[in-house]
């Protein structure tokens, strides 16, 4: 039960990350805060993949979860910034999901 616990923490804290880091920007106009929301939930959804899934795991998470904050900017040319959003969202979520969990031999 802790490991789904903590699962879904670190999958709750990426996914607000992205859809935060958008909300955050697009609201005050400020692009730093964004960039501080998306950094701060990056880094605790990095720790707790880490200490879940091990470093490899963790690594792969978080350098997808990069991958898809850029990949919103030309989806959202081509479908508009909240469906590019939420599909990378979405996929970050369920990579989190699939992989974020215990170690082997946990």
């Amino acid at each position: 039960m802790e490991v789904l616990m903590s699962r879904l923490a670190s999958t709750a804290i990426a996914v607000t990350g992205l859809t935060g880091g958008y909300a955050t920007g697009r609201i005050t106009e400020k692009r730093p805060l964004a960039a501080v929301v998306l950094a701060v939930a990056g880094t605790g959804a990095f720790l707790l993949w880490k200490k879940d899934a091990g470093t490899v795991k963790a690594t792969a998470l978080v350098t997808t979860y990069l991958v898809a904050f850029g990949a919103s900017h030309p989806l959202s040319k081509k479908i508009g910034a909240w469906p590019a959003v939420n599909s990378v969202t979405a996929a970050v979520g369920v990579l989190s999901l699939i992989l974020g969990g215990a170690k082997k031999g946990q």
